[in-house]
């Protein structure tokens, strides 16, 4: 049993919580505990593992707290939940980076044979690539969103780290990756060739003006992932506290508690990771909060994936000038779709529509004749 490579929660973080309320995050979740074993994983919705592999880091990053984090997190009060969550303990890291990433795999492949989500904490994001190898192989159209400054493919590099985890992913064979999305990115920390490779492997990116000048704009991505990798390391260093060391540019705490949110409402999303986590008190309180509002997320899913036209949605045709193009909105969530369906295309081989996540906007950009760099790197690629 895959879950035999964790380690119980401390003595001294479950002493810290006996004489907070009763109604806390502390005390009212299932905690892997040395006296009361590992929880029934059965009936739990969302677990957290926390890791602090960083071997493969191509920065120097220190190890997180995870024992000082938990004391914040479990003092938080719970929302209107009336699902099980789970705090299983700490994966260890084993004799080689290979054997973490091993001992991780098998521990997801487990929890999501349950329906159980996987809340990956703390390590180097290169974590990334054992929850990609988690998904079976007839599981052959993953979407990955990365929260990210940087695109993290390989630059010279030969070996496997946090800055190129990226490129061992694409090269796999046989591939079983659909899309990659970045949310973040700031050009001034991304070369040129990682750019075209972007481009050329019809993958949507969004820059950080771009995402802090509309959140909502990631909404739709996050419903498309089935695997999200937050690299913290994309917050500014005003809002993860470490004000002299730092980006002076970045993601603040509105916009990082709110795409947390967005990666729990996605229906399709199974596994997310939190990693290269600064280790200062003001960061921690944060992270709870990030944390937080990933399970109210989930609390708020809408059960519409896989999507469901037939009833609950209202179609819009609306005819471009090459094209025409059908958008669904749903009448449950409020949320659009549209069709990816490029039949007008003489050199189009595939003549079945799928459905693409996307913005009010985008239907309003529609109807004035501007079709979405999403659809067309979508239809790119199927």
């Amino acid at each position: 049993m895959s879950l035999e490579y964790l380690e119980p929660v401390s003595t001294e973080v479950l002493e810290s919580i006996e004489g907070l309320p009763d109604h806390v995050l502390g005390k009212n979740m299932l905690i892997f505990t040395k006296d009361s074993g590992i929880p029934d994983i059965s009936n739990i919705k969302i677990c957290l593992i926390f890791v602090n592999e960083t071997r493969n880091s191509h920065y120097q990053i220190s190890k997180f707290n995870s024992n000082e984090f938990r004391k914040k997190f479990y003092k938080l009060y719970p929302g209107n939940w009336n699902f099980k969550i789970a705090d299983l303990g700490d994966l260890t890291s084993g004799k080689s980076v290979e054997d973490t990433y091993f001992a991780l795999r098998d521990i997801c492949v487990e929890l999501k044979q349950t329906d159980t989500i996987p809340v990956i904490i703390g390590g180097s994001q290169d974590l990334t690539i054992p929850l990609y190898e988690s998904f079976s192989k007839k599981d052959n159209s993953i979407n990955i969103v990365a929260v990210d400054n940087r695109f993290d493919f390989t630059q010279g590099e030969n070996l496997i780290s946090s800055r190129s985890y990226m490129n061992d992913i694409i090269t796999k064979n046989p591939s079983k990756l659909n899309n990659f999305t970045n949310l973040g990115y700031q050009t001034y920390l991304i070369a040129q060739e990682e750019l075209d490779l972007m481009d050329k492997l019809f993958f949507d990116s969004f820059r950080l003006g771009e995402v802090l000048n509309d959140l909502k704009i990631t909404e739709p991505v996050f419903r498309e992932a089935d695997i999200v990798s937050f690299d913290m390391k994309v917050l500014n260093s005003l809002t993860d506290g470490t004000l002299l060391e730092g980006m002076p540019n970045g993601l603040d705490s509105k916009a990082i508690c709110t795409m947390s949110r967005y990666a729990g409402i996605s229906d399709r999303l199974s596994i997310v990771g939190f990693f290269d986590l600064p280790d200062n008190s003001f960061f921690l309180k944060l992270f709870s909060e990030v944390l937080w509002y990933f399970v109210e997320g989930f609390n708020c899913r809408f059960d519409e994936f896989p999507i469901a036209i037939s009833h609950g949605f209202k179609k819009y045709n609306v005819s471009m000038s090459d094209r025409e193009i059908v958008f669904y909105k749903s009448i449950k969530s409020g949320r659009w779709w549209m069709e990816m369906d490029n039949k007008n295309y003489i050199d189009n081989k595939i003549k079945s529509s799928t459905l693409l996540s996307c913005t009010h906007q985008d239907y309003l950009d529609a109807c004035n004749d501007i079709l979405s760099d999403r659809w067309w790197k979508a239809t790119k690629r199927s």
